[in-house]
């Protein structure tokens, strides 16, 4: 990703650009496609958007596969925020996506959790130590977070061991929710997750060490050329947009 300047040096640009910004009334609507684990901080970013830019945000959350499967399909989506990288980058070697507009936006980050106070601990020896029945996590073969998972059992040694306890869904959403009900009783899901709904402090986690998987980069797209999507995406990587992002549990993108 190339950066024309410093992150502070255009988080103050930007903020000159959106005082210049009355609310008018030519404002547009923008349709953005966005990754479900990014929603909660897509609904934050966007009131804050709206409220500067004078623009209405829709926003359309849902997984990166299948918003991915409507836009090669004529989805009338203005603005990508995947989970992923692949997806963005495919889309581009397709041009499909304005040239220059695809970045990362967010790193997400993978946390062992369990509903159970004192179940884990800072190293997550229960893996090692097998004192459960079921992990749960999102299946590898489709979701990012899911190859998270799988890289830090291989990294550990304990992916074949493992293997016939896992649990898989088809998203990281639907990984923490088996957690949750009970169905396993531990599981890799985002550090957002816990964030958005309050259980950061319940229970028990184990936040993986960034040496055992690859980063979780999720990137940004303008499908089309408009000047509220163009707008939208500096918001995104604006100083606000970041505090924002920030405040979700991700880790910002490197300036």
């Amino acid at each position: 990703m190339m950066e024309w300047w410093n992150r502070g040096e255009k988080a103050r640009w930007i903020a000159v650009i959106f005082c210049l910004i009355p609310a008018r009334a030519n404002a547009e609507e923008l349709q953005v496609a966005v990754a479900s684990n990014f929603s909660k901080a897509m609904a934050a970013i966007a009131v804050e958007f709206e409220a500067v830019s004078g623009h209405r945000v829709r926003v359309i959350p849902g997984s990166t596969g299948k918003h991915f499967a409507q836009i090669m399909q004529g989805a009338p989506y203005d603005v990508f925020l995947a989970a992923d990288v692949r997806r963005p980058e495919e889309l581009e070697k397709r041009g499909m996506v304005l040239p220059g507009s695809r970045f990362t936006y967010a790193v997400g980050k993978l946390v062992l959790w369990s509903p159970r106070a004192g179940y884990l601990d800072g190293e997550g020896a229960v893996l090692k130590n097998g004192n459960f029945r079921f992990l749960a996590m999102a299946n590898p073969r489709h979701a990012p977070y899911g190859r998270a998972a799988r890289e830090i059992l291989q990294a550990m040694d304990l992916w074949a061991e493992l293997t016939g306890r896992i649990v898989r869904g088809e998203n990281v959403g639907q990984a923490f929710q088996y957690v949750k009900s009970g169905n396993a009783e531990l599981g890799f899901v985002a550090r957002s997750q816990l964030h958005d709904l309050g259980v950061a402090s319940k229970g028990s986690h184990w936040e993986a060490p960034d040496r055992l998987y690859a980063p979780i980069l999720q990137q940004a797209a303008l499908l089309k050329e408009k000047v509220s999507g163009r707008e939208f995406l500096a918001f995104i990587r604006s100083e606000t947009g970041l505090k924002i992002i920030c405040s979700h549990g991700y880790d910002a993108p490197d300036p």
